[in-house]
């Protein structure tokens, strides 16, 4: 479902080595990294987030930190929230650009698509969409509400993720969300690297709700039954 849209979207996320839409572990151990702007132009396969250490001996890749940003989701194709949620995540870190490049800092985007329980156990997804500023959710407190879009298309309930933002809820996060998360984790200090990591466990009842609903439709359909 979506081959085409999936194709583009690899191609813009981190000169498109990050995102891989099957199996339950999803994350490549390439980690190349985008230019400021979060993405690259067609043949430019930067290391700066890579973990050996500089063939020069000149140590200036030492000197660029990289910010790793993960959009985590279940649906591009028909879910307006992760569809909005995308272009917003865009748009605040085109606006950010400037200012990381400034900084000496360097974003990679992994979109990652989560088609299986197993695969959100091993990342330890637990809401859609989601996003994480070096492996930490931007939003710790998990709030949902009902999702028409991802209920149409599995022919279930099916909840997705509300973000709260200056006591505002909000079923895409506004764009000054997501650049206080970024500048928060540049500009913040250093950090307990375990603190507010995602646990790996059992998933919630509503993605097996999901996955289960989108299963049995695939089946249905692929026997040609409505």
């Amino acid at each position: 479902m979506g081959d085409a849209k999936d194709q583009g979207r690899k191609a813009r996320a981190c000169c498109g080595c990050f995102e891989n839409t099957s199996g339950a572990v999803p994350i490549s151990t390439k980690t190349c990294c985008a230019p400021s702007g979060g993405t690259f132009a067609e043949g430019d396969h930067s290391t700066c987030c890579a973990p050996e250490s500089n063939p020069t001996g000149s140590g200036s890749q030492d000197q660029i930190r990289c910010l790793n940003i993960d959009f985590i989701y279940l649906d591009l194709d028909f879910c307006t929230r992760c569809q909005g949620t995308e272009t917003v995540l865009e748009e605040a870190i085109s606006e950010v650009a400037r200012v990381l490049e400034v900084a000496g800092v360097q974003v990679a985007v992994r979109r990652i698509h989560v088609q299986s329980g197993e695969q959100a156990q091993e990342l330890g997804f637990v809401s859609s969409p989601t996003i994480r500023i070096n492996g930490k959710d931007i939003q710790l407190d998990v709030r949902e509400s009902l999702c028409e879009s991802c209920s149409d298309l599995c022919g279930e309930d099916v909840y997705c993720r509300v973000w709260v933002y200056q006591g505002k809820e909000y079923t895409v996060p506004p764009k000054a969300m997501i650049i206080d998360a970024i500048l928060r984790e540049v500009y913040g200090g250093k950090k307990d690297p375990s603190q507010s990591l995602p646990q790996t466990g059992d998933i919630p009842e509503n993605l097996k709700r999901f996955f289960s609903a989108r299963r049995e439709k695939e089946k249905r359909a692929g026997q040609g039954k409505p």
